[in-house]
């Protein structure tokens, strides 16, 4: 594999002079690189638009050896070395500062359409079962992922009766807090590029633990997927230094609806008595309508 390579730098510097089947592979590595880094050459090609041939070519005339060459590349680039002033330098490259609004909104309905399209339904019904199931819940997350857990957390909260969640955690609190799990536990770890090494050993603590394992995750291929019984993918990315997260929090959506269902008579006890302590305490507004 080529050595110090940065894909983003060369496309930002050769973008100019690029042929137009070449822009269009360019435009969507740029916008797509997570997915992008996992497809074939024909795959990519087919995508865009282009010949496999044009893919090749193209990763050649960036000064690669061939297409693989390129990929280990753009995987390793995106997994490690897209820091937060490179994540900036590239959002500044995709889009008009007076198309900003627009372009994000456009960019995340699509990352919500090839999550539902290419979604796993049998991994996701696995989740489920699992679930519903399960002792005890714990939900494994760091960064801005940990937004997600927290989501998730609150929701579960309400339907089962032991949910922990685990954010933010150094490894030593991480894993005391875990040293009971076992195998009557599901343990949810979410993790979405640059991938969070405390959410990684988390779950292999949990599988050695022989708990039950769901990544909520970007890939396959993820660090938290490799030993998780049930992995569901959802389409994230990046927006300046920020990460684009309404793919993953409408996967947890569908997640929280399909639990909900299942225990439908107890939601509604639980709610009967929240209901009552929110009106007593005075916890929401009142309005007219």
């Amino acid at each position: 594999m080529s050595q110090n390579k940065d894909v983003f730098a060369l496309i930002r510097t050769e973008y100019d002079n690029m042929s137009k089947g070449h822009r269009k592979i360019a435009d969507y590595i740029l916008e797509n690189y997570q997915k992008a880094s996992f497809m074939t050459a024909l795959l990519l090609g087919q995508t865009t638009g282009v010949s496999e041939s044009t893919v090749v070519r193209f990763a050649m005339e960036l000064g690669f050896s061939g297409y693989p060459d390129f990929q280990d590349n753009l995987r390793s680039v995106m997994k490690s070395k897209l820091t937060s002033v490179e994540r900036i330098e590239l959002a500044s490259s995709q889009m008009d500062k007076n198309d900003v609004y627009d372009k994000v909104m456009s960019l995340d309905i699509e990352r919500i359409r090839e999550t539902k399209e290419n979604g796993d339904r049998v991994a996701f019904a696995g989740a489920v079962d699992a679930i519903l199931k399960a002792r005890k819940i714990y939900i494994v997350a760091s960064r801005s992922a940990a937004a997600l857990a927290e989501f998730l957390r609150y929701y579960f909260s309400i339907i089962f009766d032991d949910v922990l969640l685990l954010k933010n955690h150094g490894t030593s609190e991480l894993l005391q807090r875990l040293y009971k799990i076992d195998e009557r536990d599901v343990v949810i770890g979410i993790s979405f590029p640059r991938y969070s090494k405390q959410t990684t050993i988390a779950m292999n603590y949990a599988s050695e633990a022989g708990a039950t394992l769901i990544a909520i995750t970007d890939s396959k291929q993820s660090p938290i997927a490799e030993k998780a019984t049930h992995v569901m993918t959802a389409g994230s990315g990046m927006v300046s230094f920020a990460d684009s997260l309404a793919a993953p929090l409408s996967l947890i959506n569908a997640l929280i609806a399909a639990v909900s269902l299942e225990k439908e008579s107890d939601i509604n006890s639980n709610f009967e008595t929240l209901e009552h302590l929110w009106d007593e305490y005075d916890v929401y507004e009142k309005t007219d309508k």
